[in-house]
């Protein structure tokens, strides 16, 4: 019987033959190539304490005299302000400093008079002051500081004019832009509060109590109040009880409520002359929560300090601030849980 015989299988390997084509480079430029932009150069806005485009905020900043009587309501443009300083004047009534600087309107007003307290409360910023005249003591005041004056008395420019809707005196308005454009190469204002860049990181939403309403009082005629606004996180103003609306018919609101108890002094000028050189006791709102402070003004051209009752600096929230100077000796506080 003959045995099978089994030859193993030889794997061989062989070379590619000549004809088969060598691997190439890929062609220069043919890589991946990114369209991420970097992001452009940012700065703090300084009176708002956002984070704008650098370039953004160089413009100088407008303070303006605007009336608060019930014929001057609506106001023109307060909802775009930065700050507003509400201060009382004579017969109990109150009148606005409003301030933009982040965001100049077209048109801002009613604008008028010059009272003995604006020069300590608008030098700090510079830039431009606009008002419709005033007792002449208090126009000099005015004028003896850095700050550019626009008077509608003495306007020759077109950039004050009356709007036929409305009853005089309460009807001046400001040309504000053109303004602000007219002066473009006078300095921006410095910056005159701490920020942190949230509300939830501000003073008065870190170490603060919590807090729904927000009522005070200058006198019988004026007692306004705000209102927490959770939605918004925002304070929802009120006047005497109504809410106060700007011309669109929204309700005005603040990112940040500070409330500064202030002495009143009737006997040099026989106006009511809010006294901002010194100090006083304070509050500070924000995120639904108010900080207990003491505020300070060390000479004209300083601005308003803010510390808690540790001693530490007040840090606002990013966003626009109301500023209610209540009078010690006759005004009120209320803060509601």
């Amino acid at each position: 019987m003959l045995g099978a015989v089994l030859l193993p299988c030889l794997l061989a390997l062989t070379a590619c033959s000549a004809g088969t084509p060598a691997p190439t480079k890929s062609p220069a430029g043919t890589g991946y190539e990114s369209g991420y932009e970097s992001p452009g150069a940012t700065v703090l806005a300084p009176v708002r304490g956002t984070t704008v485009p650098a370039g953004s905020v160089d413009n100088p900043s407008l303070a303006a005299k605007i009336d608060n009587h019930e014929a001057a309501r609506p106001q023109v443009a307060l909802e775009r302000t930065d700050i507003v300083f509400e201060e009382l004047v004579e017969g109990g009534l109150t009148r606005y400093v409003a301030l933009w600087q982040s965001d100049v309107p077209e048109l801002v007003g009613p604008v008028r008079s010059i009272r003995p307290m604006d020069p300590d409360i608008i030098a700090p910023f510079g830039g431009i002051v606009a008002y419709s005249g005033g007792q002449q003591q208090f126009v000099d005041l005015m004028e003896a500081t850095d700050v550019i004056n626009v008077s509608h008395d003495r306007d020759d420019t077109g950039v004050f004019y009356r709007d036929d809707a409305r009853d005089a005196p309460h009807n001046v308005i400001l040309k504000a832009k053109e303004v602000v454009d007219r002066n473009d190469t006078v300095a921006p204002p410095r910056q005159q509060f701490a920020y942190a860049a949230t509300v939830s990181g501000s003073s008065a939403a870190v170490d603060g109590a919590p807090v729904s309403a927000i009522n005070s009082r200058f006198s019988d005629q004026r007692w306004p109040g705000w209102t927490w606004d959770a939605a918004s996180t925002t304070y929802l103003r009120s006047q005497e009880g109504a809410p106060d609306l700007d011309g669109s018919g929204a309700q005005l609101r603040a990112t940040n409520v500070l409330i500064l108890r202030v002495v009143i002094d009737e006997t040099s000028t026989n106006v009511p002359k809010t006294t901002l050189i010194g100090s006083g006791e304070a509050w500070v709102s924000a995120g639904g929560k108010s900080l207990h402070a003491t505020w300070s003004k060390s000479g004209q051209d300083a601005p308003i300090r803010l510390v808690d009752d540790n001693g530490v600096t007040v840090r606002l929230a990013a966003g626009n601030t109301w500023i209610e100077l209540v009078p010690a000796d006759r005004g009120s506080v209320e803060l509601l849980p």
